[in-house]
């Protein structure tokens, strides 16, 4: 197992993070597993075993019910493993029950480190934009919790390119705790990040971590063109994360894939996952499984190293087009181009 500096902190992860979306199976979450105690502790042995030493929750994922089995599997050994959560989505039905206030980001924390059997969180990480609570408000909320040992690290997930630095910049302006790294959604089915956060991440010096790396399943090789996935399989309209706009595409890049591992030996899965951890300022994929056999395969993604051959034709079949104003700064601005906007940049001068 490989393990990569997150962001410019000092903390060193896997390049596999267990993902545990999938853990309990309550309310909505149950569309995507319901893995109980038994099972739960069966994955994370496995994953240890590999090396992986960060584990990623989320207080609403199955209603807390997530948190706790991870807590409980982790009694007696938490010292051997990174635990990362996230505050802001809605937890109750109270109006200060969602949000990134100073009374729910603090009132989140301590409920999670009860539910994580811990006193502390290694990775504290706000879940998503909130627009009507001032940045300076979160960030201080953030800064007290890393004062009282609670929280070593912070980071942030699903910010726009610039809400994502608005909020660097107020936490150096006012002395708050950087985030060390972002969570968001990039995949082989849709690559949008590459034109603002990871260019960010690149710039600033953020950790990324991926979640859904597989696009919700549909990059494992079991969606192909004209074919009728396995009974079980999550079809394309079951969870509508990420959003499929355009599924021809999608096939397109799934042939190729498919292509590629036969020619390895290795399932497309496999390669999607090997392709994301070559690209720019990604630190770590987060792996979830229904089965032990679907873990298997994701965590064997880490011996795999594609050629520059391979790479190009996943990016071929599934590059983004060039937006305003990418496009024109690829026409005009090619002879003074940073690092950072080279990732995007790059491949089309």
């Amino acid at each position: 197992m490989e393990y990569r500096q997150l962001g410019r902190s000092g903390l060193r992860v896997s390049v596999l993070t267990m993902g545990t979306m999938t853990f309990g199976g309550k309310g909505n979450f149950a569309v995507v597993g319901s893995t109980d105690v038994t099972a739960a502790r069966r994955q994370v042995d496995r994953c240890l075993d590999a090396g992986v030493n960060l584990i990623d929750t989320a207080d609403v994922y199955s209603e807390g019910l997530s948190e706790e089995i991870v807590g409980e599997v982790l009694e007696g050994r938490r010292e051997d493993v990174l635990v990362a959560t996230k505050v802001r989505m809605p937890m109750g039905p109270g109006p200060n029950d969602a949000g990134l206030s100073r009374h729910h980001v603090i009132a989140g924390c301590e409920a999670s480190l009860r539910r994580l059997r811990t006193d502390h969180i290694d990775l504290y990480q706000v879940h998503e934009w909130d627009g009507q609570t001032p940045l300076e408000e979160t960030l201080e909320a953030l800064d007290l919790l890393v004062q009282q040992g609670k929280v070593r690290y912070v980071g942030v997930s699903n910010y726009a390119g610039w809400q994502l630095m608005k909020a660097l910049g107020t936490a150096e302006r006012i002395g708050a705790p950087r985030f060390v790294s972002q969570q968001i959604y990039y995949s082989l089915q849709a690559r949008d990040a590459e034109y603002e956060l990871v260019p960010a991440a690149v710039d600033q010096g953020l950790g990324v971590l991926v979640w859904s790396p597989l696009a919700g399943g549909l990059l494992s090789g079991k969606y192909r063109r004209g074919q009728q996935p396995p009974e079980g399989s999550r079809q394309l309209t079951d969870w509508n994360e990420p959003p499929v706009y355009d599924q021809e595409r999608l096939y397109d890049t799934v042939e190729v894939l498919v292509s590629i591992g036969e020619d390895r030996g290795v399932s497309a899965a496999q390669v999607a996952l090997a392709y994301l951890l070559g690209k720019p300022a990604v630190t770590s994929l987060i792996i979830g499984a229904r089965t032990d056999e679907q873990l298997a395969d994701n965590l064997a993604a880490a011996d795999l190293t594609l050629s520059a051959e391979e790479r190009a034709r996943l990016d071929e079949a599934s590059a983004p087009p060039l937006l305003y104003p990418y496009w024109h700064q690829a026409k005009t601005s090619s002879d003074r181009l940073s690092p950072a906007d080279l990732t995007l940049l790059g491949p089309h001068l």
